[in-house]
């Protein structure tokens, strides 16, 4: 998966409303993450791109020394408050990129939904570098899909999409093919011991709850207001006609590697 450029800026702006409507992540994820590091108050573990703390507290829970980079000034803000009741806990406000830390001193390091932003060829290579003998890398992420059960209320919705955002593309389910093909790309890296898994959930939506839903995300958020607000407005009016909620069928990837 190619990394995305020139929409990063985007989430930071609407920090709140992603802290509070964007999932977190099923207990069995973290149980495999577990099953392959054993955390306690002597680790220390990075997470990359905290967004509004999603995936932060089954590790910080741990009593790892945890340190969080993330490039929005908002959400490093918001993550410092919302964790502020943890001495283990602390957020580094810069790029992954830009980040300074000690060769070989991080038992952990993961990111969730975040880490397709950084070049591959720049974040494996840092994060191999950082990690101890040892140590292990978990990337996971969420793949929304449209609602499975509902096809002809899709439909309508990608019509609007046609005319206010023309040049994109509704995702394809993630597949067991795109976890395999994404997790063997750690091993141009020096990782070995690498595993990938899936899981499945569904989520529902209001027609008001998933066009607040979509103000977080990274396209809709770099429309103009007016623009935006028309756009969103129609959807909501679709889902409405069509009964008032929406399904979201989730695919979540998780990406495990070792360093040896």
């Amino acid at each position: 998966m190619p990394s995305i450029k020139g929409l990063e800026w985007t989430f930071d702006t609407n920090a709140e409303t992603y802290e509070k409507l964007r999932p977190g992540y099923p207990s069995e994820l973290y149980a495999d993450i577990f099953s392959r590091i054993q955390l306690d108050n002597t680790s220390h573990a990075v997470e990359i791109g905290i967004g509004g703390g999603q995936a932060t507290f089954p590790i910080l829970n741990t009593g790892c020394n945890l340190i969080a980079i993330e490039y929005g000034k908002n959400f490093t803000e918001l993550c410092r408050k919302k964790f502020k009741d943890y001495p283990n806990f602390t957020a580094v406000n810069t790029k992954f990129e830009d980040y300074v830390c000690d060769k070989e001193s991080c038992d952990l390091i993961y990111s969730a939904s975040a880490f397709h932003w950084i070049p591959d060829e720049i974040g494996y290579a840092k994060v191999f570098e950082m990690l101890k003998t040892g140590g292990v890398f978990a990337r996971f992420a969420n793949h929304p899909y449209k609602d499975l059960s509902r096809p002809e209320l899709w439909n309508e919705i990608q019509e609007i999409y046609s005319v206010y955002m023309p040049n994109s593309k509704s995702p394809d389910e993630y597949t067991d093919s795109d976890a395999e093909s994404r997790a063997k790309i750690a091993e141009k890296y020096g990782f070995v011991d690498i595993s990938y898994k899936l899981y499945h959930r569904t989520r529902s939506f209001s027609a008001a709850e998933y066009t607040e839903l979509l103000s977080t995300y990274s396209d809709h958020i770099a429309l103009p207001d007016n623009i935006c607000n028309e756009f969103h407005s129609k959807i909501e009016k679709t889902i409405n006609n069509h009964g008032g909620t929406i399904t979201i069928y989730d695919t979540i990837d998780l990406q495990i590697a070792r360093k040896l």
